[in-house]
């Protein structure tokens, strides 16, 4: 991340509340250093929540509105909703247009998203069907469609080619990147409280989260971290 010009970062999040586990840290040490985040969320989430008595439609509402909150904590600049069917991402060509489009119109130095490499089906979480599918859907819009006027050209006129110049992804298990949120767990961890749909006992989270950061800082030689695995164009 070059802190002397403003860089614009795009995260892509499978569901509200996948982005807040990863990278709000990061996010919230980005924002405050001055720079720009914006989120995409690709499907309602609507199948994550022990609120089962609650209607699709308003539990989208809900998570939307938890997504939206957990944003300000950290300092997006503005959340995007696809809102795909929860449990049902296919890396689909109709998929991909929409995440060519959002990568088009905001236009970033950077794109945060699950690592589609996790394939080792080692991990309940990393290996979620949405989780890997919107990965990989994600990797497939960026390079080579996002900045190819072949792909998709009926969104060039409005939306011409871009090239980003980074992809981070989060939730690896081969990071090559470590960033220092020391000073922003307390952020990372108030967004999530946000997450009141999801989350039933968030001492157990809190406690979770703050011994991942703490393994992975062991690893780098900080106090808490996240860690990214990072490819450069």
């Amino acid at each position: 991340m070059n802190q002397s010009k403003k860089t614009k970062v795009l995260v892509f999040s499978p569901h509200p509340d996948d982005l807040d586990f990863s990278c709000s840290g990061a996010v919230a040490k980005w924002t405050k250093e001055g720079q720009e985040v914006y989120y995409c969320i690709i499907s309602g989430g609507c199948k994550g929540s022990h609120k089962t008595k609650v209607s699709e439609i308003e539990l989208r509402k809900i998570r939307e509105g938890e997504q939206k909150k957990a944003a300000g904590i950290v300092g997006a600049k503005k959340v995007i909703f696809l809102r795909e069917k929860d449990g049902e991402l296919e890396n689909t060509k109709e998929l991909r247009k929409k995440l060519v489009k959002v990568i088009r119109e905001v236009k970033p130095d950077i794109v945060l998203s699950f690592d589609p490499a996790n394939m080792n089906f080692d991990n309940f979480y990393r290996a979620h069907r949405d989780h890997r599918l919107g990965a990989e859907a994600v990797f497939d819009a960026i390079y080579p469609a996002a900045n190819s006027e072949a792909f998709f050209p009926e969104l060039t006129r409005k939306y011409p080619p871009h090239q980003i110049k980074e992809l981070w992804f989060f939730a690896t298990n081969k990071p090559n990147v470590f960033i220092d949120i020391s000073k922003t767990i307390d952020k990372k961890l108030e967004a999530l409280k946000q997450h009141e749909s999801q989350i039933e006992d968030f001492k157990w989270v809190e406690k979770t989260i703050i011994k991942w950061a703490k393994e992975s800082g062991k690893r780098a030689k900080m106090k808490y971290v996240e860690e990214f695995r990072v490819m450069k164009f």
